[in-house]
């Protein structure tokens, strides 16, 4: 035994002898403080194995280009998933549109004949002040980025205070002026392919990133024939709303609103696409309440292009779906015009 333990032995058992009970507190401290250990150093008993990848990522990473996906994922590997609240705040009941407009247009008369040649794709032009009942008209994108859930909006805005760190506030500026230009690029050359319906040749001028989406979306282009609308616009009749919609085509046989997506970063489930489901129901519901598209939609498909040219992802919405999407749509419209009406 050590020394310090068998002098704190005795100490006790003197102190238990004593009458005074003065005195016997006095020395009950005084041997407590003999008998303690030395305090250790917590560290020393922390599994360094365990946590070797997360320091290594730490003190290695400098730069990197953050992503909303890759910051859920950060926090879900460093804090454990999101435990959301079961108490008497949460809805027992999800909520249902308060104006449930139906996505197909039963009041649609559909002409026998078009008005144009079938083989020419419909493009319309966003519509002036003129034509328009309320003035200015809200789009799709604006009423989806201002009724954003509060969480998304949360990493969106944690994503870009990141890029602005890394980048400062010119250069990503300067980074989604690029990334915008690259999908108007990316845009164009699929138009010009769905156009002619000849295979993509890359040409000396086209840049890497064009290069690495074409080649993304090499293996899904077969699948698509009969192209009725190519960068259109779209306007709700009854709802009061605005949409520009990249292709409107026919995918393995169902007539879809095509949205086409690039990503760095993978997306494999209809739920990594964030609010892309519902922009494509708004579009549905639009084209089907525009009197200048002489047909009806009822499915969806959202294709992902990747830079670096890996396959695609192409996730396709059914009637269902899309059906599914579109009350969840009709939920942000309300929403969103309940806002405009506090301001």
């Amino acid at each position: 035994m050590k020394p310090l333990q068998l002098l704190g032995r005795h100490c006790n058992r003197l102190v238990n002898a004593l009458p005074h009970p003065l005195l016997s507190v006095f020395l009950s401290t005084s041997c407590s403080i003999l008998s303690r250990k030395k305090k250790l150093n917590g560290y020393e008993y922390v599994d360094q194995e365990k946590y070797a990848d997360l320091v290594r990522t730490v003190t290695t990473s400098k730069t990197s280009s953050q992503t909303p996906e890759r910051i859920f994922e950060e926090d879900s590997f460093l804090y454990g998933k999101v435990m959301r609240s079961k108490g008497p705040l949460q809805e027992s009941e999800p909520k249902v549109p308060q104006n449930r407009i139906p996505l197909n247009n039963p009041n649609k008369v559909l002409l026998a004949v078009e008005k144009t040649d079938p083989n020419i794709p419909v493009k319309i032009g966003l519509p002036g002040k003129s034509q328009m009942t309320n003035g200015r008209l809200p789009s799709v994108t604006r009423i989806l980025q201002q009724t954003m859930p509060m969480e998304q909006a949360f990493y969106l805005e944690r994503w870009k205070q990141r890029m602005i760190m890394e980048l400062g506030e010119e250069g990503f500026i300067e980074y989604t002026a690029a990334v915008f230009s690259q999908g108007k690029l990316f845009h164009a050359q699929l138009e010009d392919l769905l156009l002619s319906k000849e295979p993509y040749t890359p040409k000396p001028d086209d840049t890497e990133q064009l290069v690495g989406y074409m080649n993304s979306v090499d293996h899904v282009l077969p699948d698509i024939v009969g192209v009725r609308t190519l960068e259109s616009a779209v306007l709700h009749s009854e709802l009061q709303y605005l949409g520009f919609v990249d292709c409107v085509a026919k995918y393995r046989g169902k007539l879809c609103v095509i949205d086409w997506k690039t990503s760095e970063k993978q997306k494999p489930t209809l739920k990594n696409t964030f609010d892309n489901p519902l922009q494509v129901a708004a579009y549905i519901g639009a084209i089907n309440h525009d009197s200048n598209y002489n047909f009806q939609v009822d499915c969806g498909l959202i294709v992902i292009a990747y830079k670096d040219g890996s396959p695609a992802h192409a996730h396709f919405l059914d009637s269902d779906t899309c059906l599914h999407y579109w009350d969840k749509w009709l939920l942000r419209l309300e929403e969103y015009k309940e806002k405009k009406e506090k301001e």
